[in-house]
């Protein structure tokens, strides 16, 4: 009996010895190598923060991104829609194709945070002198999608499915008179060859502390459109204003005619929409009534209808004013932002891989956010998901951070990690990865 148990137990022992040791699943394997490329990824940043380029002049930046994904061995394209840059890479299994965009562009902001690797960047833009600053947060978008990238070469083989990373120039716009950003990367085909089943995108922000995420389902961030309106009335002295037509006076009632079409002619409380004018100009001397006005701003929807609506309410209340006074006004308003969209299904499908990789109570269900993003237009071709990630460091008071697009703009570096993680599960995991 004794020889019979001892048999049992050597018989055992030996097939513990020689049974294979279950390996890592991907999940777990995309948290250790972010963990391991944490550093690279902050050092990445902190490059791209100290040498800005504004909308499709990312020349610098779109290099060491071509770079690096070359020699991960990815097949890379350069120059798409400008200076963008398009990589893929086939894993070992056939499954979906996922893509992943970062967009690369700076703000023509001068930078106001004390770091060492602060930008000092200076250029000409609307022909007035500025610094150059990533004060939206694009810089850590490429670093983190870079590190992602590294992640993805070293689980090649396991990928069940093939990954596509977009690294798009001139988010926040292309110069006046040129093309960019999402639209012309995908007329130049960067959703060909192949053509991705769902697209997601990251964007760090003030508007949530590090170490959480912020998700909703449907429109989730406005279509932004650029109006443009000159007033032209007859220059006179400005002590005779009845020898002209005041353009100054006109344009006043203008601006306070447009307040009015959605505080009182559109239905708010079916979808919210904002008409804004951001600039004036007109004049230059304190006696001399101008020829014209010309005024900017910007307009918010959610809804193609209100949309159109809004945009004939702008043009029919800024003629019959002029026309009143016996001025002119010239309506123009450009379309190019959409409504964001995430799509439900494929939210709801991603949640459940938000929660694992923040936590539960880390994970908010955001407003909808007046703000715009090309994104967009890539969600329009396939079912989209834009995750928002917190960058104000923890306990700080958020009514007192500085937001995206200012000259204080800071972001706590600890939440790139996080980032690399969402960006690696979401794919992971839609892929139904092991």
């Amino acid at each position: 009996m004794i020889r019979r148990c001892t048999v049992l137990f050597l018989s055992l022992l030996a097939a513990a010895a020689v049974s294979p040791v279950r390996a890592a699943s991907l999940q777990d394997e995309f948290d250790r190598l972010a963990d391991s490329l944490e550093s690279k990824v902050i050092a990445w940043r902190r490059d791209i923060h100290q040498h800005p380029e504004l909308g499709n002049r990312e020349v610098r930046t779109a290099k060491i991104v071509a770079d690096h994904l070359t020699a991960l061995g990815y097949e890379v394209k350069t120059g798409v829609g400008v200076t963008g840059v398009v990589g893929v890479l086939r894993g070992g299994k056939p499954g979906p194709v996922v893509a992943l965009r970062a967009d690369m562009d700076a703000l023509p902001v001068t930078e106001e945070v004390d770091l060492p690797f602060a930008s000092k960047v200076r250029t000409t833009y609307a022909g007035k002198e500025t610094g150059v600053m990533h004060a939206c947060g694009h810089d850590t978008h490429v670093a983190m999608l870079m590190g992602a990238a590294e992640a993805f070469a070293k689980v090649k083989d396991r990928l069940p499915g093939t990954v596509k990373l977009i690294f798009q120039p001139a988010e926040e716009g292309p110069p006046q008179g040129e093309e960019g950003g999402a639209a012309l990367m995908l007329k130049e085909g960067a959703f060909e060859n192949p053509k991705p089943d769902v697209v997601f995108g990251l964007h760090i922000g003030a508007i949530l502390h590090e170490g959480e995420l912020g998700y909703r389902p449907g429109a989730a961030m406005a279509a932004a459109d650029v109006l443009r309106i000159t007033v032209k009335g007859r220059q006179t002295h400005g002590s005779a204003p009845w020898g002209g037509v005041d353009p100054i006076v006109v344009a006043s009632q203008i601006v306070l005619g447009l307040q009015t079409i959605v505080s009182r002619q559109v239905n708010i409380a079916k979808e919210p929409a904002v008409v804004t004018i951001g600039g004036i100009d007109g004049g230059i001397r304190f006696n001399i009534i101008p020829d014209k006005v010309e005024m900017v701003g910007t307009i918010r929807t959610f809804d193609e209808a209100l949309r159109d609506d809004i945009h004939a309410r702008i043009k029919r209340t800024a003629e019959n004013i002029a026309e009143a006074s016996g001025a002119t006004a010239e309506v123009s308003i450009e379309k190019p932002y959409a409504v964001t969209v995430n799509d439900p299904a494929l939210t709801a499908r991603m949640l459940p891989t938000l929660q694992r990789v923040a936590g539960t109570d880390n994970v908010k269900l955001r407003d909808r956010l007046m703000g715009a993003e090309d994104f967009s237009f890539f969600a329009q071709r396939a079912p989209g998901l834009f995750v928002f990630l917190g960058g104000t460091p923890k306990g700080e008071d958020m009514n007192k951070v500085a937001y995206n697009h200012s000259p204080r703009f800071a972001i706590d570096e600890k939440a790139l990690k996080l980032g690399v993680r969402t960006l690696l599960n979401l794919t992971g995991d839609y892929m139904g990865a092991k």
